[in-house]
């Protein structure tokens, strides 16, 4: 047995120095590279798309996601995707380094076909259909772990060095196409049908799943006798979910509070996610095969490579949703557009910052398999800095041809950092790690872009919390309330006004009792219930609450700038393995730098 471990762990023949199988046809690895792009642009819609769609989808399954007892739905269907897809993308990464990457990758596209196949279908209105929904979508979420966790695996396999960052780039691409695009699609599809929503993913998802079954094989060398880390799998599945749900909670209200972060409950979340993380790091210096490799973070690239990408989440992950929260509550009713067409043009007015990604992914993946990662990662990260520190110099009211450039400044800077530093963390990593890595990755990008929501919520909410109870008390007054109504409605929750403002609505037609409505005046009511009075009344609250948003985004930015410039050379292992490397016994032809 032993023998014939040694023999698999030894470099194959027929492979370039970077472990691309050489000997297959070259049109392989664009079968790989085309597969991929699709899972990648179906899972990456599917996480935007709701984001955009999801008034019709409540209208549709008749709930209020704003009223207390269903305003947890909202929260759950739009962030419970990402939980599920960060807690066990590490792991889905490690168990395909077991058994087979593309037996893993196929798996994730047939769950994630018929999970979106159960969406499409939900039967139930009310609470029930909400409780359909969120399981259907969780369910989508294991099928998208798959995905996330084999695609740069796959890629890494199938293509030379040299070409890596071409190929990231093309994939990478197709991720912030989807999750943009996703805007516009689930605007056009929300319009018409909310079903239809889900039902956009089926026929790729089935084409995917075959086309992988018939044209992807095993390239990969899977070394035999490796066990799986129960305990590893058991301590870091639990503290991350635990501390993701407790960050989810904390920006809901508790009691006379704004946020949650004084709920017990969450506190108790926080510190026994923490604790089970920390119980996670001490297994895994323990065991044989442990889920997490902490060896890895001793490959320079790999380290910085990883810290870059987490911070870089940090900074950008709740972005999307803030600007659209500002499209569709404030600029896009300010400039006469309904709020019924909100959701739409919001994805419309995103869509540059998609064409700066476009642009620049491709472009800085191919320059970066000649030049180098460091110097297009630290570039675009430091674009992503600056276009932080330009977007606080914005008026709510903004010029809209100023806001467009921004957006692509923001897009080119993702772009020029996005491929380079993935191609470089995989290639940076053994052959026999790169499933356990690209979940790595994926994990550290995906608690990120977490953090970072509960982050910008908690920001948004404090500043909205402090400055408009007293501002929508004294507007409503002025408009002909009573002042014990105005008081009442003044209190409303600030991550309500938020809600609203996300899904484009005029919380002042559901807040204002219908037997006062009927007693204002004609000209109080236009007002009120017009486009432009929520917006005008929340916009100041809401600006500076944002505009400190960004400046902690912009200095997270920063910090991953200084990471990026920090990596040092590229380093790429073809078929060594984690043995060989923490041996140094890596030869000449296994192992190369750039």
């Amino acid at each position: 047995m032993a023998r014939a471990v040694a023999q698999l762990e030894k470099p194959i023949p027929g492979r370039d120095p970077s472990g691309a199988p050489v000997g297959s046809p070259d049109r392989y690895k664009w079968v790989v590279l085309s597969n991929t792009t699709l899972g990648i642009l179906m899972a990456a819609m599917n996480s935007s798309i709701l984001l955009i769609s999801l008034p019709a989808i409540f209208r549709g399954i008749q709930i209020n996601p704003l009223s207390p007892g269903q305003s947890g739905f909202l929260l759950w269907i739009l962030l419970g995707y990402m939980i599920v897809t960060a807690t066990l993308v590490v792991t889905f990464g490690r168990i395909s380094d077991m058994v087979g990457r593309v037996k893993m990758y196929t798996l994730g596209f047939a769950i994630f076909t018929v999970a979106s196949i159960l969406l499409s279908l939900t039967p139930g209105t009310g609470s029930q259909g909400g409780i359909e929904l969120l399981i259907f979508r969780l369910v989508q979420g294991v099928g998208g772990a798959f995905l996330f966790a084999n695609s740069a695996a796959l890629l890494t396999d199938a293509f030379p060095a040299r070409q890596r960052g071409m190929a990231m780039g093309v994939n990478q691409i197709a991720g912030i196409a989807g999750a943009l695009g996703g805007l516009l699609v689930g605007g056009v599809l929300a319009t018409i049908q909310w079903r239809l929503v889900f039902w956009v993913s089926v026929p790729f998802g089935v084409f995917g799943t075959v086309w992988a079954y018939l044209k992807l094989h095993e390239t990969a060398t899977i070394r035999r006798g490796q066990k799986i880390d129960y305990l590893g799998n058991a301590t870091f599945a639990i503290g991350l979910t635990v501390l993701l749900v407790g960050l989810t909670y904390s920006i809901e209200p508790y009691g006379t509070s704004s946020m949650g972060w004084g709920n017990p409950f969450v506190i108790a979340a926080l510190i026994i996610g923490i604790a089970f993380l920390v119980a996670f790091l001490f297994v895994e210096r323990r065991v044989t095969d442990p889920l997490f490799h902490l060896e890895l973070f001793k490959i320079r690239m790999f380290a910085t490579g990883n810290l870059s990408n987490f911070l870089g989440s940090l900074a950008r992950g709740g972005l999307q949703f803030m600007l659209v929260i500002w499209l569709q509550g404030i600029w896009l009713p300010l400039h006469g557009y309904s709020y019924a067409d909100t959701p739409l043009w919001a994805g419309i007015y995103m869509m540059p910052m998609m064409a700066g990604f476009m642009v620049a992914g491709p472009l800085s993946g191919i320059l970066s398999d000649r030049f180098g990662a460091r110097l297009f990662t630290t570039v675009g990260m430091l674009f992503t800095t600056v276009g932080f520190i330009l977007l606080t110099m914005l008026p709510g009211d903004f010029n809209q041809w100023v806001f467009f450039a921004l957006l692509i400044f923001l897009g080119v800077g993702m772009g020029l950092f996005s491929a380079p530093n993935t191609s470089s963390v995989m290639s940076s990593v053994p052959a026999d790690m790169r499933g356990a890595a690209s979940g790595m990755l994926a994990t550290f990008q995906n608690a990120g872009m977490m953090m970072s929501m509960a982050v910008f919520f908690s920001i948004l909410t404090g500043g909205l919390a402090a400055r408009l109870p007293s501002v929508m008390e004294h507007g409503l007054v002025a408009n002909g309330l009573p002042q014990a109504v105005a008081q009442g409605i003044s209190h409303l929750p600030p991550i309500g006004v938020l809600f609203a403002a996300f899904l484009g609505y005029n919380p002042m037609q559901s807040l204002v009792p219908a037997d006062v409505a009927q007693h204002l005046s004609a000209a109080s009511q236009a007002t009120l219930f017009g486009k432009t009075f929520f917006p005008t009344l929340i916009l100041p609250a809401f600006m500076d609450g944002l505009k400190l948003a960004f400046y902690v985004s912009a200095g997270m930015a920063f910090v991953a700038t200084i990471a990026s410039l920090l990596r040092g050379k590229d380093v790429f292992y073809g078929q060594s393995t984690l043995r060989d490397i923490a041996g140094d016994k890596g030869k000449d032809g296994d192992r190369g730098a750039r």
